[in-house]
């Protein structure tokens, strides 16, 4: 038996405790002893203080009343108003998920509701808010953790073996800490890092540049990347430049974890079986199947934000609000028992949004960082909201006006429910009148997972979301395009409305058939919303290109974009100001900072510009460049 269970048994009655098994970094105990279940809390926490680990008290599965006379105990005990919707058993676990329209009636008064629903069916409650919109992602994913219970309960306690066992790679510690930049350094898009220890070998993001054929993966050819090695992925958010090729480790044999959020593991596997579907039609070989994306969610190991867990022996990470998009986080790294403090940013905002808070800055300890220049550049400064809103308001007034449909790519997270929220506010203040916005491509699944993590959004959205009369994202003017004859409806209508479609840069979905057919009548408008990579058919339009050559069944035919077109600065990014703000209100101050993601000259520059007002080292380094942190 491993040494951290020995301790933590030593500290308790040994005839009570009939299992102890791992989950991650949490050590799990079970009792076949109802009484010490209900009681046994105090002692355990006493536990908890002492060796400084996360310890947990369940009841033996033997002992559980059987799932069907538990939910009738369950549905007996709640009031009709919590609005019972859902009882999920996990047999494996002895855990009960309870989802209600009221979370707050379930638990009750001082928790005695969820004391008696324990004590009556010896089940370890869980409570959840029901979504205002149901998703079927969030329903299979359920599915398929409760199918692979079994699988994931040996595959969790695997991974504790590995925290907790000891050194298996040569001498104990000889001090030296690295990161390797395998993708996303002078760029955007295929953000990859590798973090090196004597001991530890952890892959930070692991994306995919849609927008590139010759560089659209990371360098994982590299020397020092040994998937054999691998000992976890973690994940800051979902996006694809982040998140996409992930799947990929897995069909060439990673069995290992993937750390992220809750929000993240649901988004990224919705945005993963989409890129197959994209590449299936565009008639090129999938880089992986839908298979490898269930391996992925099977293999992810969720944390909320500031939920400190050891991932090896050598490295303890915190997950920080990076206010990006819905389950954004930027990773802290607590590295060789204190000797480095780490913190990659993957992709932040520092300012409240129509949707989020802003990313975090206060940390334990924080010796280097690594940060994003997407908008780093010396001009990347982002209008106010004041001005947004006159923008959107004046643009969109007089495509109403004039009779015209305003078409938005959208990148499907994110920036589309930013931009609904923010449109449905501008409605409700009457600067806009009440039109159809119709949603197509992935946005309804994705606004359903927003609705589903009320507790990442800010307190405004999060307030709005609980009072369902005025849930932003239940609007009646809202429309979801669930197929291409409600598309064509929406193309051949004659009243004004506005399209928000994916993708986001025009690289495919449905954004591009409503441009074609959109295109050529200048009552219209096409308004941008985010960043357009270069190469992209977005970044073409944007430069001033307006004759466009598609392909259909064989044949090439030429569309004129003559629509009026506008940029919305809206983004999920911080701009110039923030980011300095950022490293700024950083506390602790980084001693050194890692300046990627951002094209080539806004990452000399920034970095170029931390080291002149903070005195800090800095660097901006290329792909395949490795950076020594000690």
């Amino acid at each position: 038996m491993v040494a951290i269970i020995d301790e933590v048994l030593s500290h308790l009655p040994r005839n009570q405790i009939n299992a102890a098994v791992f989950e991650g970094a949490k050590i799990v105990l079970y009792t076949k002893n109802p009484e010490f279940f209900l009681t046994g809390r105090d002692q355990v926490k006493k536990v908890v203080d002492l060796i400084k680990k996360r310890v947990e008290l369940r009841p033996d599965p033997s002992i559980t009343k059987d799932p069907e006379t538990a939910e009738k105990i369950i549905k007996k005990l709640l009031p009709k108003e919590a609005g019972l919707t859902l009882t999920l058993f996990d047999p494996e676990r002895s855990i009960v998920i309870i989802e209600a329209e009221k979370p707050g009636i379930v638990i009750g008064k001082k928790g005695e509701l969820l004391q008696a629903i324990r004590k009556k069916t010896l089940w370890v409650p869980i409570v959840r808010r029901t979504p205002p919109i149901k998703s079927q992602l969030i329903e299979d994913i359920r599915s398929v953790l409760y199918k692979k219970s079994e699988y994931r309960r040996k595959f969790l306690h695997s991974i504790g073996e590995r925290i907790y066992s000891g050194w298996k790679r040569g001498q104990r510690y000889q001090g030296w800490i690295r990161v390797s930049i395998l993708g996303g350094a002078r760029e955007v898009g295929r953000s990859a890092l590798l973090l090196q220890t004597p001991e530890s070998r952890v892959l930070l993001d692991c994306g995919v540049n849609v927008a590139s054929i010759t560089d659209a993966y990371p360098h994982l050819e590299a020397p020092e990347f040994n998937i054999k090695e691998l000992d976890a992925v973690i994940v800051t958010h979902a996006h694809i430049d982040h998140s996409g090729l992930v799947p990929y480790l897995f069909k060439f044999g990673y069995k290992g974890p993937v750390y992220c959020t809750e929000p993240t593991r649901d988004i990224m596997a919705l945005l993963q079986l989409d890129l197959i579907k994209i590449q299936k039609q565009q008639g090129l070989d999938p880089l992986y199947t839908s298979d490898e994306v269930e391996e992925t969610v099977v293999h992810t190991v969720t944390l909320d934000y500031e939920e400190v867990t050891d991932i090896t022996p050598d490295v303890r990470i915190t997950l920080y609000n990076a206010g990006h998009i819905l389950g954004s986080s930027m990773v802290h790294l607590h590295i060789g028992n204190g000797l480095h403090n780490l913190l990659y940013t993957g992709d932040i905002k520092f300012s409240k949004t129509n949707l989020l808070s802003p990313a975090a800055t206060k940390f334990p300890r924080l010796e280097s960082l690594i940060i994003e220049s997407t908008y780093g550049g010396k001009d990347n400064i982002m209008p106010s909201q004041q001005e947004i809103d006159a923008y959107l308001v004046d643009i969109v007034k007089k495509t109403i006006k004039r009779g015209g449909k305003i078409l938005m790519p959208v990148l499907g997270v994110g920036r589309a429910q930013d931009v609904l929220i923010l449109i449905q506010r501008l409605i409700k203040s009457g600067d806009i009148d009440p039109v159809p916005i119709y949603v197509d491509g992935m946005v309804w699944d994705i606004t359903a997972i927003h609705t589903a993590y009320p507790e990442f959004l800010n307190t405004t959205v999060r307030k709005e979301i609980f009072q369902k009369n005025d849930n932003p994202f239940l609007a009646e003017n809202i429309k979801r395009v669930g197929s291409a004859k409600e598309r064509e409806q929406v193309i051949k209508s004659k009243k004004p409305c506005i399209i928000l479609a994916t993708s986001g840069m025009l690289v495919g979905g449905p954004s591009v058939e409503y441009l074609k057919h959109l295109a050529e009548n200048p009552k219209n408008t096409l308004i941008f919303t985010s960043y357009q990579g270069e190469g992209t058919l977005g970044r073409r339009i944007q430069q001033g290109e307006r004759e466009i050559g598609f392909k259909e069944a064989g044949k090439t035919f030429i569309v004129k974009i003559n629509m009026e077109v506008g940029r919305l600065e809206i983004s999920g990014h911080a701009d110039r100001k923030e980011l300095i703000n950022f490293v700024r209100r950083c506390d602790p101050r980084p001693r050194k900072v890692i300046v990627v993601h951002g094209e080539n000259s806004r990452c000399i520059d920034l970095a170029s510009s931390i080291h002149r007002l903070f005195k800090m080292e800095t660097t901006a380094p290329r792909n395949l460049e490795v950076v020594r942190l000690r």
